[in-house]
C-alpha cells in the first residue's frame, strides 16, 4: 500500500495504490480519455489505484500529464521499499500485448535506474481529448519517479486509440510481472550486489 501526494504550482496530484489489488480503480484527471487508459492499466497490471489529479489544463496537458507520471511511479516505489522478494523485471525483456491491429512491447526493470526508450510514433495528435504527444511525458515522469528502466515500441497500428491502449496496456502487464512475489526469493533482494 503507497500514498503519494505531489503539490505544485501547476498541479495537485493525490495517488493510493495498492500492487496487491484486484484491479480497481477510480480516477479523475479532467482528462476523460487519460482517465480511461489508467483504468485499464489498473485493471491489466491486478493493481487498485485512487488518483485525484488538478493542474493547469487551461495552459496545456503537459504538466499534469507528467506530474501523474512522477507521482505513480513514486508511489510504486513506495510500495517496493528496498524490492526484497519481487520479480523485479517485467517479462523476461518484453510483455507484448495486441490490440486489434495494434501491437505494443513493453518492459520494465525496477533497478535503481532511470532509463526510458519510447519507440513510440502516433499518427493522430488526440485521442479524445488526450494530446498523444505528452504520453512519452508520462512514461518518463514514471520512469522518474519509480527509479526504473522502461521500453516500450508499437507496432503495426492503424487506429491510434488501439495504439495507446495496446501500449497502456503491455505496460501494465509488464508491471504486474515485475512486481509479483518471487517465492523462491522472498527473502531476497533480486540483485547480484544484494541491494537495488
Amino acid at each position: 500500500m503507497a500514498k503519494v501526494s505531489r503539490k505544485t504550482l501547476e498541479t495537485a496530484i493525490a495517488i493510493a495504490l495498492n500492487l496487491d489489488g484486484q484491479g480497481e480503480a477510480k480516477v479523475l484527471t479532467g482528462i476523460g480519455f487519460l482517465d480511461h487508459i489508467l483504468e485499464s492499466l489498473a485493471k491489466h497490471a491486478s493493481i487498485n489505484l485512487k488518483i485525484k489529479a488538478v493542474g493547469d489544463l487551461h495552459v496545456d496537458q503537459h504538466h499534469l500529464v507528467e506530474d501523474l507520471g512522477i507521482a505513480l511511479g513514486e508511489a510504486v516505489a513506495q510500495a517496493l521499499k528496498d524490492k526484497r522478494g519481487i520479480m523485479r523485471a517485467g517479462s523476461d525483456g518484453a510483455f507484448a500485448f495486441p490490440m486489434d491491429e495494434a501491437l505494443a512491447l513493453a518492459a520494465i526493470d525496477f533497478a535503481n535506474r532511470t532509463k526510458l526508450v519510447f519507440k513510440v510514433k502516433f499518427r493522430e495528435k488526440k485521442v479524445g481529448e488526450l494530446e498523444t504527444n505528452v504520453i512519452e511525458d508520462f512514461f518518463d515522469g514514471f520512469a522518474n519517479g519509480a527509479r526504473a528502466n522502461v521500453y516500450l515500441e508499437t507496432k503495426n497500428s492503424r487506429s491510434t486509440h488501439h495504439q495507446v491502449e495496446a501500449l497502456f496496456k503491455a505496460f501494465a502487464r509488464a508491471l504486474r510481472e515485475a512486481v509479483a512475489v518471487d517465492k523462491r526469493n522472498l527473502k531476497r533482494v533480486p540483485s547480484t550486489k544484494g541491494k537495488i
